[in-house]
């Protein structure tokens, strides 16, 4: 027999920043309304925050102008700051007894070198918090009104990174060639060739679906849907700009998408 639970009401608020804390929090997708109550509280409150490349300026603007700030972004083959200094500059400002928030786009925790901080901070013996946030591939699912699980389409859901690490930096093509599963490729514009190739050579039909989604959330969201056969044919006729998730499975079929242009502004 189930047993009913009393409802209480919902009055737990997260405690405020700590002197010589640091917090890793994520900043969603882009658009502004995607940060969550608690990375806003932290963003406002905080004494100094530590920002990515793709934090909008639209949440940037939220931070109190009395607030230090520090710019260490990073692009495609070009970091403004080294991580170990990114990581040495988080240690010694919570040494100084200041509360850090460290804002990255998306989750902290998904392509986010939040394994890499976390380390650095733990030798330290320095308190931290991870915030997450809105990770693109889903901030960008949902503007099209697509799942990218679904149990007609997808039953699995894998997150790639198209920059690999190791030498060679090919991912295992043949573990990647599903039929049942959502493929979402971060940081993969400049190797869609290269994904589109290995996916038909690994076994996967030339007109499989894939969907390259710019700007997730953000008003300037651009799409472009193909198939693994023409889509860098596509791409090279309607370049896109970077950020680009990169989306491969037959969920692509549910999104509703309008094919983009290449806007006259770019």
């Amino acid at each position: 027999m189930a047993t009913m639970c009393r409802e209480t009401p919902a009055t737990h608020v997260a405690p405020a920043v700590q002197p010589g804390h640091v917090y890793l929090v994520g900043a969603g997708a882009g658009h502004a309304d995607l940060l969550t109550l608690r990375a806003w509280r932290l963003l406002t409150q905080a004494d100094v925050i530590v920002y990515d490349r793709l934090v909008g300026d639209d949440i940037l603007a939220m931070i109190p102008p009395s607030r230090e700030r520090y710019y260490v972004g990073k692009a495609r083959g070009h970091h403004s700051v080294p991580q170990a200094e990114i990581g040495a500059l988080l240690a010694r400002l919570a040494r100084e007894g200041k509360s850090v928030v460290r804002l990255k786009g998306g989750d902290p925790g998904i392509f986010g070198r939040m394994g890499e901080e976390l380390a650095i901070l733990g030798e330290a013996g320095l308190p931290t918090e991870v915030v997450p946030g809105i990770t693109a591939a889903s901030a960008a699912a949902a503007t099209l009104g697509m799942p990218l699980t679904d149990r007609a389409h997808a039953q699995q859901l894998r997150l790639v990174t198209a920059q690999h690490c190791r030498e060679g930096g090919e991912p295992n093509w043949h573990d990647l060639a599903r039929r049942d599963e959502t493929l979402v490729f971060y940081m993969g514009l400049s190797r869609v060739d290269a994904i589109c190739r290995g996916l038909r050579d690994a076994g996967l039909p030339g007109d499989w679906p894939i969907m390259l989604a710019a700007n997730a959330s953000l008003p300037e969201q651009q799409t472009l849907v193909g198939t693994l056969d023409d889509m860098p044919e596509r791409l090279a006729a309607t370049p896109l700009p970077s950020p680009c998730l990169i989306v491969v499975g037959s969920v692509v079929t549910m999104a509703d998408v309008v094919q983009c242009r290449e806007a006259a502004t770019a």
